[in-house]
């Protein structure tokens, strides 16, 4: 576990051609050289900060330079493979250098040949993550635009496609940041995936940009929101010495990575434990099984962290290895740090469901059977014989009490939340990291009594960062396709038959209610004719004496046992959760359609940024059902069942 969340941060800024940015070379060098030196002062000793740049001449390589002297690490998302990025970002003006450069084996200008040496220098000492599956269409591009240059066409057509492909470069890049530094003269407007664009991006996403004024280096801002770009001239620049330390406190005060290991911590149960399946077992008697017993052992066995790699997480390790250029080593990160992690929180918040929801059950169930043993003395024994019903309900009573108190010490409400989003946050994460997608910071969800579970995943995520690879189409369809079918038909489906389970368990124990207050209406109704016919003599009068404690204690245990059912109807909201199920199963559904209407397309279709909205897609819809499932049961707390 991860000491701290490191922090990540963005550059985005002018080229090396930008007048502005190259009659202030040497001021936004120092400046870029105080704003690092102020985030090294926040930045954990073990936990030094991450830069990401496109690899630009300019802004980006600079960046990159000062960061490589401080021992930062340094990701670059490039846009293309990395021969055609390094080919475009040299600059050629002709098409035999830009052939030169692509080969890596031909003679280019001497000017262009040290562009492209400073970018490969740069390169090889950060980590690649190249989106190269439309290179061989944007080669193309590139080089008929260079074979005549007066061919407006062509120049159009390279500069769009190429401008997208930066666009989506910089939207891994915000992804993976924290904030964003942008190195602008406030001015100019440029190309979609430009500077401008990459900053109004950003603040889209939440994130802060630390805006360094490219026509005076000494001047810092901080843009906070997509309305900062319409006033950015009118506000005031901050304090150098206070401003970015403030800055990263605020990014930092809400995501401190807990002392220790809060999951680890954790006892690992192999079982679920029997006294905790008072929840289960009413699922079970009312239809609810996935089983179809209603009668006979509940208890699960929960797949051990030992045991996951080689059993139920086997095919889609197998599956990150075998992916065409694939990351080996990121393989092995999800093996040790998101699926080990996985099951532990898996087990662990399957056993602590069962002992929340299973004692909130069984003290419902109690308080029931407590109240009905209270008064079965009156058609069974005298009142002389009264006190062992009277002892039988007291104990039944203090054992709510004991209940309630041990789930409050041991908090099994809090725990459970916390380790089921840890959970389901790592559920999903393998097809993200693949793929080198991730929730922008600013975007993860907020518990209302912690976040550690959040700052917990985050930081796992964080450290495993991107894949080293240069995508392609055959790694994004192999990917696809596997992600498919060992993930979202699987869970399509789960969802499926646990929305037909929940529906079932729901009306179920809604007629069974309603049958006991029908039953106890009819108890009341028998002894008021029973009472009518006495006084008109046409049932002996002693019957109203005889029969009056048994029609009592069924007019107590039809109503008790009724008002206990709807009370478990009420907390465990099968209704809802089955809506819930069935939402997710329809989205799923959804994506399914999308991700075989893809996988039918041609290679120079299947793009990166498709395949990365479809990821995107299934983490929002993993946060919203964590979100819906916390509306249900997060006033819910262990209390005395009234």
């Amino acid at each position: 576990m991860p000491s701290g969340l490191r922090l990540s941060l963005g550059i985005t800024g002018h080229r090396e051609s930008n007048g502005i940015f190259a009659s202030n070379r040497q001021g936004i060098e120092t400046a870029l050289a105080d704003l690092f030196s102020a985030l090294d002062k926040r930045a954990d000793p073990q936990q030094m900060p991450r830069l990401h740049s496109l690899l630009a001449m300019g802004t980006d390589l600079m960046a990159v330079e000062t960061a490589l002297a401080r021992g930062w690490q340094v990701a670059a998302p490039l846009p293309f493979g990395f021969r055609l990025n390094l080919a475009i970002n040299a600059q050629p003006e002709t098409e035999a250098n830009a052939r030169a450069l692509l080969s890596g084996d031909g003679a280019c200008d001497e000017a262009v040949a040290a562009r492209a040496a400073h970018i490969e220098r740069l390169a090889h000492r950060t980590h690649l993550f190249a989106l190269g599956e439309q290179d061989a269409m944007i080669t193309d591009l590139f080089l008929t635009s260079l074979a005549d240059p007066l061919d407006e066409t062509a120049a159009e057509a390279f500069s769009v496609a190429a401008s997208e492909r930066a666009a989506m470069a910089g939207k891994v890049m915000i992804e993976q940041a924290d904030m964003i530094i942008a190195i602008w003269d406030g001015a100019s407007p440029g190309p979609v995936g430009g500077t401008r664009h990459t900053i109004i991006a950003a603040l889209e996403q939440g994130l802060p940009v630390v805006w360094i004024n490219a026509e005076a280096p000494e001047e810092w801002r901080i843009l906070s929101a997509p309305e900062s770009m319409a006033v950015r001239k009118e506000l005031a620049p901050i304090d150098r010495e206070t401003g970015v330390d403030d800055l990263v406190s605020s990014l930092t005060a809400s995501a401190n990575v807990p002392m220790g290991d809060p999951l680890g911590d954790e006892r690992w149960h192999g079982h679920s434990h029997r006294w905790f399946h008072a929840y289960r077992r009413i699922e079970a008697l009312f239809g609810g099984s996935p089983s179809g017993k209603r009668i006979g052992s509940l208890v699960q066995h929960y797949e051990s962290p030992e045991a996951i790699v080689t059993g139920s997480a086997a095919t889609l390790l197998g599956t990150a290895r075998a992916l065409p250029g694939g990351d080996a080593t990121l393989a092995t990160r999800i093996e040790e740090d998101v699926i080990i992690r996985f099951a532990r929180a898996d087990g662990v918040s399957t056993y602590l469901s069962d002992a929340y929801r299973g004692s909130m059950v069984a003290n419902l169930l109690l308080s029931a059977f407590a109240i009905i043993g209270g008064v079965a003395y009156l058609p069974f024994a005298s009142p002389d014989w009264k006190w062992p019903f009277a002892l039988f309900e007291f104990v039944l009573l203090a054992a709510i009490l004991i209940i309630i108190a041990v789930g409050r010490r041991r908090r099994w409400h809090g725990r459970w939340f916390e380790t089921r989003r840890v959970a389901e946050y790592l559920r999903h994460a393998p097809l993200m990291l693949l793929l080198g997608v991730t929730r922008p910071a600013s975007s993860w969800p907020r518990g209302s009594e912690t976040d550690w579970p959040e700052t917990y995943v985050r930081s796992i995520l964080r450290e495993i960062g991107l894949p080293k690879i240069t995508l392609t189409s055959a790694y994004l369809r192999e990917a696809l396709t596997q992600w498919r079918a060992a993930h979202v038909s699987v869970q399509c489906a789960y969802h499926r038959a646990k929305a037909r389970r929940l529906y079932h368990v729901h009306h179920s124990i809604e007629r069974s209610s309603e049958w006991l207050f029908s039953l106890a209406i009819f108890s009341v109704a028998a002894y008021l004719a029973v009472v009518l016919l006495c006084k008109e003599a046409i049932l002996p009068e002693h019957w109203v004496h005889d029969l009056s404690k048994p029609f009592t204690f069924l007019g107590v245990l039809f109503p008790t046992l009724g008002g206990a059912l709807a009370g478990i109807h009420y907390f465990a909201d099968f209704e809802r959760f089955g809506a819930i199920s069935q939402s997710t199963a329809d989205r799923l559904e959804a994506v399914d359609k999308r991700i075989g209407l893809l996988l039918g397309a041609t290679d120079s279709e299947l793009r990166y940024g498709r395949v990365a909205d479809l990821a995107r897609a299934v983490d929002d819809m993993v946060i919203a059902e964590i979100g819906h499932w916390q509306d249900v049961f997060g006033g819910k707390h262990i209390t005395v069942p009234v």
